[in-house]
């Protein structure tokens, strides 16, 4: 079920989300399902759970490709939970995001440019892994969202917001 997004103005999105302590449970199957669900009919690539008003440590993402990020490939409907990142060497880019929860506005943001992370699944398992590019640039975007900042936090002083062609949210 698609759910409406909370504006940038909402205090949730400025608060630390609280961790999952319970796993596979109806509850947390269905938020997953409503964020995908939600993630698409926006057409994003990541949805953090506090941007729908569930102020819990869970984030999805998925990006099948497209002028979005054209060179970057695929990435599988993922789902993190609890999930912890630290970067990978200290090299960092900049590129385009835009979010649901900030409609019409866009920016350059600076990222690492590869992470490791280390989260649990849906059941509670650990995942670890690492990811590169817009890849990592998605999950640190996300796991801001979980730590009360928005990609305006991180707009650099000066920085051009006018948005290229094509949209982008979370």
């Amino acid at each position: 079920m698609k759910r409406p997004f909370l504006p940038q103005e909402h205090p949730m999105l400025r608060q630390h989300a609280a961790a999952v302590t319970e796993f596979d449970t109806p509850e947390l199957h269905d938020l997953v399902q409503d964020m995908f669900d939600t993630q698409y009919a926006g057409n994003g690539v990541g949805l953090a759970a506090p941007q729908i008003g569930v102020p819990l440590r869970v984030i999805v993402f998925a990006y099948v490709g497209g002028e979005r990020a054209p060179d970057a490939p695929a990435i599988p409907p993922t789902v993190l939970i609890n999930p912890e990142i630290r970067p990978e060497s200290e090299r960092v880019e900049e590129d385009w995001e835009g979010c649901f929860s900030v409609p019409g506005q866009r920016g350059q943001v600076p990222r690492w440019q590869a992470i490791r992370y280390r989260a649990q699944d849906i059941q509670g398992r650990l995942i670890e892994g690492r990811a590169e590019g817009f890849h990592a640039r998605i999950i640190q975007h996300e796991v801001d969202h979980l730590n009360g900042t928005l990609f305006i936090d991180r707009l650099q002083p000066g920085t051009d917001d006018t948005p290229p062609s094509e949209p982008a949210a979370d």
